[in-house]
């Protein structure tokens, strides 16, 4: 695949969020830079109707605003409680990659994509239904193309695996989260930093469980072969559990060694995620805004 995202120099500060905030909203920003004038069309028309989804502590007016709200709602209690596994899918990276494992039901991240993907492109859904869709859609992709909601070691995609990030005095964080925020905002604005470049995105082919398997597969082999290894120790080790009081450090070498893939991984989100929209969305329908 032609590269389409120039790397350029991040001269400013950017706002620290997480995976789920600051890569989610540039997969985002990149997605709608690719998409067809028919795509983005359909986007924003979708994306007109958000307001009848009701989520005035979750707001719902762009793009980059839906790749963070299946997040954001999670924190709102009963209603969308229902959601919370279909973000991640734990494959165990000390055995083979299994796409067909904790999945029960299809409530785990690669079985939501399809799902989520028919809604939204069915447009004899309610604009609610189809507002939600996009939303769940967009962030799923993100969430997918992050290594530990897909790789782990039976200790939830890294959540029991406590470390220290770089050269910071603080309590020691758990790997996931490490890789959610500091390390993807570490990534994605020092240089080489990634920016959305206005071009289609390649068309896939082959059909959407198929792909999203494969980029799964992506995923979990980046967990397997440096999101773990890099550690050392025990958990590096896939004969003995990591140790909970070990204290484990992400260091100057681990974020170098990690930080290309960080990247990648978010230029692969935003043009794959464009690229199934262009599919499902792109049936010549005008885009009067552009």
């Amino acid at each position: 695949m032609r590269m389409l995202f120039a790397l350029l120099i991040v001269l400013t500060p950017a706002p620290v969020l997480a995976w789920g905030g600051y890569a989610h909203r540039m997969t985002a920003s990149i997605a709608m830079a690719a998409l067809t004038p028919e795509a983005r069309g359909e986007v924003r028309r979708i994306m007109a109707g958000a307001a009848r989804v009701e989520t005035p502590e979750c707001e719902l007016a762009s793009i980059e605003d839906a790749s963070v709200w299946p997040d954001c709602v999670r924190a709102l209690g009963p209603r969308f409680a229902f959601s919370a596994p279909w973000h991640y899918q734990n494959i165990n990276i000390c055995r083979a990659f299994d796409i067909g494992t904790k999945c029960p039901d299809g409530n785990c991240v690669t079985a939501q994509i399809p799902v989520q993907l028919d809604i939204l492109s069915d447009r004899r859904r309610s604009p609610k239904a189809r507002a939600e869709a996009l939303a769940y859609f967009v962030h799923f992709m993100g969430d997918m193309h992050q290594p530990l909601h897909v790789g782990e070691k039976d200790d939830l995609g890294g959540n029991r695996v406590l470390a220290d990030y770089g050269a910071k005095d603080m309590p020691r964080m758990n790997l996931h989260r490490i890789w959610d925020s500091d390390l993807a905002e570490r990534a994605l604005t020092t240089p080489p930093a990634v920016a959305p470049v206005r071009q289609v995105a390649p068309p896939l082919g082959g059909d959407v469980a198929t792909q999203v398997a494969g980029w799964a597969e992506e995923s979990f082999a980046i967990s397997r072969e440096l999101a773990y290894p890099l550690l050392g120790g025990d958990a590096a080790s896939c004969v003995v559990e990591a140790e909970r009081d070990v204290r484990y450090r992400v260091d100057e070498a681990y974020i170098e060694k990690t930080s290309a893939a960080v990247r990648q991984q978010v230029q692969r989100a935003g043009l794959r995620t464009a690229a199934l929209l262009n599919a499902a969305l792109g049936q010549n329908i005008p885009d009067k805004q552009d």
